[in-house]
């Protein structure tokens, strides 16, 4: 039993390891160059998968796209250069992590609002929200609750009307 536990765990491990979608013959000689391509790729959309980054990707155009990039850094570009060139070839969209300029603050500044708001009308609400059982268990019973507790307690109790 313990054999086919472990066997179910490494086989979990290893389904959930990032795939790469790399080819060895996209690889750049220079490590340095092919370490700053990576991280280029993986800040840029495949526009076929839409949610995977190009390093990720296996489609053909994430393929082309990985390569500009190489191209690109072989040529001398820096990294900022390789994120603009692709930016004027395929838009904003290309961008996994938009840009905080004018037509993306809102994307950046409503889930901190959202937050900040939600945690507002938290507090507010806890702080209007009855006192609760702390003064009632202070405050002493009158004296029609007391008779009406110890007829309670000893059965004596009238039915209760609806």
């Amino acid at each position: 039993m313990t054999r086919i536990l472990a066997a179910v765990c490494l086989l979990a491990v290893i389904g959930f390891a990032p795939a790469r979608a790399v080819l060895p013959d996209e690889v750049m000689a220079d490590p340095v160059k092919e370490a700053r391509a990576r991280d280029l790729s993986r800040e840029l959309r495949c526009m076929v998968c839409q949610n995977q980054s190009i390093d990720d990707s296996e489609a053909p155009l994430a393929r082309d796209l990985r390569l500009l990039v190489r191209e690109r850094i072989a040529a001398g570009d820096s990294d900022g250069q390789v994120i603009d060139f692709l930016v004027a070839r395929y838009g904003e969209f290309v961008l996994l992590k938009p840009r905080f300029e004018r037509q993306t603050f809102v994307l950046w500044l409503v889930p901190p609002l959202v937050l900040i708001g939600g945690g507002l009308a938290l507090w507010l609400h806890i702080r209007r929200r009855p006192k609760g059982d702390a003064e009632l268990a202070s405050r002493p019973l009158s004296a029609d609750e007391e008779t009406r507790l110890a007829a309670l307690m000893s059965g004596d109790a009238p039915p209760e009307k609806p």
